[in-house]
């Protein structure tokens, strides 16, 4: 994981559809720190991760990613971002051991596939293909290629949706291991993390 300090977002507009969903927003995610973005549904959690993503150009403002160098073009910066949206991105007819190798080769990184999964709770169903598995199970896949990203910037959309307890757990543990090991994460949230972390409330919640 290469290291990123902090993660600046200065005076940010986003508008959808002629509707301004926050304007002027500011904050900072220092490195090793998680942050629980919460509000109403429609106050622009989820627009403004796809910002820091890079997949929505902002009206207004500043994103930068400062470490051993700032970096404040999108292309630039998301590259050190991994993603964790309401997609699952595993092709149904894919086994999880399949989509995990596809995407460590595509991240350029070594991974224990075997591992990997066993660890997100899905040794059982390594072989299986993805079109049969449960939505926690997507989840959990879904968060098991996260790890195996090696990003420093997590931005996730509603982590824990479709997980049952322990589930749950899995996921804020693996969160908070990769704030530990000098990650970020940022997450657009309706129920509390389950671990220590920062609140940026959006639209007065």
């Amino acid at each position: 994981m290469n290291a990123v300090a902090s993660l600046t977002v200065a005076n940010l507009t986003c508008v959808r559809g002629e509707r301004v969903l926050f304007r002027d927003l500011s904050f900072v995610a220092q490195a090793g720190r998680a942050v629980a973005i919460e509000g109403p549904n429609g106050v622009g959690k989820t627009s403004l991760l796809r910002t820091i993503a890079g997949f929505l150009v902002p009206a207004a403002g500043s994103i930068v990613l400062a470490g051993s160098r700032d970096i404040s073009e999108a292309e630039d910066r998301g590259k050190q971002i991994g993603w964790l949206g309401h997609h699952d991105g595993a092709k149904p007819q894919l086994t999880p051991a399949e989509v995990l190798s596809f995407f460590a080769r595509l991240y350029g990184v070594g991974a224990d596939i075997a591992a990997a999964l066993a660890g997100a709770g899905l040794a059982r169903c390594a072989d299986l293909p993805c079109q049969y598995l449960s939505a926690g199970q997507k989840k959990r896949l879904a968060l098991a290629r996260l790890k195996l990203s090696g990003r420093a910037l997590w931005l996730l959309d509603e982590p824990l949706a479709a997980l049952d307890t322990d589930g749950k757990k899995f996921a804020g543990d693996m969160i908070a291991a990769h704030c530990a090991g000098g990650g970020i994460a940022l997450a657009a949230t309706h129920e509390p993390l389950g671990i220590a972390c920062e609140r940026l409330l959006l639209g007065g919640a």
